[in-house]
This record gives structure tokens, sequence and C-alpha cells, in this order.
């Protein structure tokens, strides 16, 4: 194993490390703006993901490209999913309107 690989690797984990314990740590009340947060993020991953993906040249490249722009698309799919989810917890219920004009004359 060559250096910069171990140095890439070592990176990783920590991050790994790092993240876990950063999100665990986050209360309750703050996942909502916490997943808006990273939605953003994850555009911004997948604007690179496209871009890396244009200049592939062999097929594994492209490939890996087109799994790069898949998983990314749905990762940012399913982010806004689960924070449009959250956010209508937090409206009120609305009262239920008649369904029909001669309900309302009564």
């Amino acid at each position: 194993m060559n250096n910069e690989l171990l140095n890439e690797l070592t990176f990783f984990v920590l991050a790994i490390f790092v993240g876990f314990e950063v999100i665990s740590k986050v209360p309750t009340i703050l996942h909502t703006p916490l997943m808006s947060g990273t939605n953003a993020i994850h555009g911004i991953i997948l604007v690179g993901a496209i871009v890396i993906a244009a200049g592939a040249q062999t097929p594994v490249e492209i490939a890996l490209g087109v799994v790069a722009v898949t998983l990314a698309t749905t990762n940012v799919v399913g982010g806004f999913v689960v924070t449009d989810r959250m956010l209508e917890m937090f409206k009120g219920r609305q009262p239920a309107r008649p369904s029909t004009p001669q309900e309302t004359k009564k």
C-alpha cells in the first residue's frame, strides 16, 4: 500500500468517526435545519458528480460517473422528501372544509 492511499484511507476513517460523533450529538429539535443544510451540500455534490461524469473517458469511468450521479440525485430528492415531511409536523391542523357549496349555506 503506498503512502498516498494510506493517507486517504486514514482521512476517510476519521471522517466517519467525526461525522458519527457530530450527528449523534444533535438535539432532535435541530434535525430539520440540519437536514436542509445537508441538502444544500448534497446539491453541490450532485453538480460535482455531473461535472466529473461529463469528463469520463473509459467505460469504467462512465459507469462510476453514472452511479455517482444516481446516488447523489437519490440523496438530494430523499433529503427534500424527509425535510418536507418533518416540516408538515410543525403545521397546525386545519379545519375540514365542506366539500359542496350547499353545505356552506346550512
